[in-house]
């Protein structure tokens, strides 16, 4: 395994870590994490994928910006957000200035949705597959995204998840482009409450349409 550790000086200055992995000199693309406030790419939903795309030789690109810290406490909302799309695409410049791919597949949890937005008008990722976890459709940029978004995508989130909006997702069902799983009980980690094997039979349904979704040409 090849892992690349660095980091890029972000939005005010501060540090953004992130994680580059490959099983491969050359990688089939490249698969980009953006993972929410406080779920990491560790936490389940990004950690099993990482496996699928580095099984399929993709290399994988962790985004690990750490915006539970203190640090950002004072940030308004807009100011929050800008530091997410800020960050974010410093890190993706830098990865992309020493290597291109031939393929791109992009991957975010709830506040990793907002940055991931912004992404998708980028000239490299013009037919990047995409996997919505979580997304936050209160937020416009995230819904308008994915309701006009032309790249392939799958999206998964709960009706017991506080950031779903029963009428803006079935408006996304007008998107030819996406599919789209609403899971009954789920909530913001798509896990039942309390409900352990409940919740492992919810990850394991996802992560069988996710892996679908990767090798699908």
């Amino acid at each position: 395994m090849k892992i690349i550790l660095s980091s890029i000086t972000g939005y005010k200055g501060l540090k953004v870590p992130y994680t580059l992995l490959s099983k491969t000199d050359q990688p089939m693309g490249l698969a980009i994490m953006f993972p929410g406030e406080g779920y990491t790419v560790q936490g389940p939903l990004l950690h099993y994928p990482t496996g699928m795309f580095l099984h399929e030789k993709f290399a994988v690109l962790h985004i690990n910006y750490q915006y539970s810290s203190e640090i950002y406490n004072d940030l308004t909302d807009s100011e929050f957000d800008e530091a997410l799309m800020t960050d974010s695409k410093k890190v993706i410049d830098e990865v992309l200035e020493s290597t291109t791919y031939d393929s791109y597949c992009l991957a975010a949890k709830s506040i990793g949705t907002i940055p991931l937005s912004r992404e998708l008008s980028r000239e490299e990722f013009k037919e990047a597959k995409v996997i919505w976890l979580t997304p936050l459709l209160k937020e416009d940029i995230v819904y308008g995204t994915m309701k006009d978004s032309q790249q392939p995508g799958i999206c998964f989130i709960g009706d017991s998840d506080h950031h779903f909006i029963e009428e803006r997702f079935t408006e996304l069902s007008s998107n030819p482009h996406l599919k789209l799983h609403l899971i009954p009980g789920a909530n913001h980690s798509l896990e039942q409450d309390f409900h352990v094997l409940a919740s492992m039979d919810t990850h394991q349904t996802m992560m069988k349409a996710i892996e679908t979704f990767i090798k699908e040409a």
